[in-house]
C-alpha cells in the first residue's frame, strides 16, 4: 500500500508547478504527507532529478527525509500566522485526492 502511495504521490508531486505551497498556518495543521510532498518537491527542484534512478535513489530519498524532518521542526517552532495561507496545498485539493485514490486503487488491482 505504501509503495502505491509513494508512486502516486511522486506522480502528483512531479506534476506540480514551480512553487511549493505554504504549509505554515494551515487549519488543520500540515499533515506528515503534505510536509513530505513539499520536501520531495523541493529536493526534486534543487537537485534537477526529475525521475529517481538506481544511481540517484539513495541520496535523493535521504535528502527528502532530512528536509522533511527540518521542515517539521521549523513549522513546530515558528509562531502562529495571523492569517492562513492563500493557497490550498495540493494534497488537500479534491482533484488531486481523486487522482491519488485512482492510482492507489489501480496499483492494488495489479498487485
Amino acid at each position: 500500500m505504501i509503495e502505491a502511495w509513494l508512486s502516486a504521490s511522486w506522480t502528483i508531486v512531479a506534476g506540480m508547478g514551480r512553487n511549493i505551497t505554504t504549509l505554515r498556518g494551515l487549519e488543520p495543521s500540515a499533515t506528515d504527507d503534505e510536509i513530505e510532498a513539499a520536501a520531495r518537491q523541493y529536493v526534486r527542484k534543487i537537485s534537477g532529478v526529475q525521475s529517481v534512478s538506481d544511481a540517484t535513489r539513495e541520496p535523493f530519498e535521504r535528502a527528502v527525509v532530512e528536509v522533511t524532518a527540518t521542515t517539521r521542526r521549523l513549522l513546530s517552532e515558528l509562531p502562529p500566522r495571523r492569517q492562513p495561507p492563500r493557497t490550498v496545498p495540493p494534497l488537500r485539493r479534491p482533484e488531486v485526492q481523486a487522482r491519488l485514490a485512482q492510482k492507489a486503487e489501480a496499483a492494488g488491482e495489479t498487485s
